[in-house]
């Protein structure tokens, strides 16, 4: 089975109120983008890793990354307006004879290589695979000033990596963006297909805010 992983890494730090956008902040003394695709190596040294990043943050990560990685261990395209447009963009760098594409988010460095293992593994069954943890609280639904109960076993919380048959997520990403797109899952299911979950895992966090970064500093040093 040949795989490749499409890495997107266009955050710009807004809610940090940092200069350097948050994929290139240090964890642990290594830039968050760097752990996150150390990642994937560690699961599987022969993965194509595809990494969308905006035009002007490409000398950032190549700057970065030289200690970590050769130059050519990661093909870099321009993301583009929305996740979407850097999905597609990235998709046309991914080899035809690749059988499964992983998506994930470049701020997501704690994935676990089980976690990786397991969402390959249920594509290959099914055709996809989609992360996902149940949320610990209660859950309330709330539109237009009012607001029910749900029943929180019936509610998930999505991650990445989403992985897919490379055959389909093609296709599927020929469909016209629309706002409801929000990850990959929601562009395979507006193109037809059925969505199949896999276990997530807690840690897996995504970094958004700082309180997140020394969350995530804490589980490393934990580990």
């Amino acid at each position: 089975m040949k795989r490749a992983v499409i890495i997107v890494a266009g955050g710009k730090g807004l809610r940090m109120g940092t200069e350097v956008p948050k994929q290139f902040l240090p964890l642990d003394g290594v830039p968050i983008l760097c752990r996150t695709v150390s990642r994937f190596l560690e699961y599987d040294p022969e993965i194509a890793v595809i990494l969308a990043l905006p035009e002007s943050h490409i000398g950032v990560w190549r700057t970065l990354s030289a200690p970590f990685f050769s130059s050519d261990r990661c093909i870099v395209v321009i993301g583009g307006k929305e996740r979407y447009h850097s999905v597609k963009n990235a998709l046309n760098n991914v080899s035809q004879d690749v059988d499964f594409t992983a998506v994930h988010d470049g701020v997501r460095p704690l994935v676990s290589v089980q976690t990786i293992a397991r969402t390959f593994t249920g594509a290959a069954l099914n055709g996809n695979a989609v992360p996902c943890i149940a949320p610990p609280e209660s859950i309330r639904y709330e539109e237009s000033g009012e607001n029910r109960p749900l029943n929180r076993n019936c509610v998930k919380l999505i991650q990445t990596p989403q992985v897919f048959s490379t055959k389909i997520l093609r296709q599927a990403y020929q469909i016209p963006y629309c706002e409801g797109f929000t990850d990959d899952a929601s562009v395979v299911e507006k193109y037809g297909k059925k969505i199949f979950l896999v276990d997530g895992e807690k840690q897996n966090i995504k970094i958004t805010t700082y309180e997140d970064l020394n969350y995530a500093e804490f589980l490393l040093k934990k580990k």
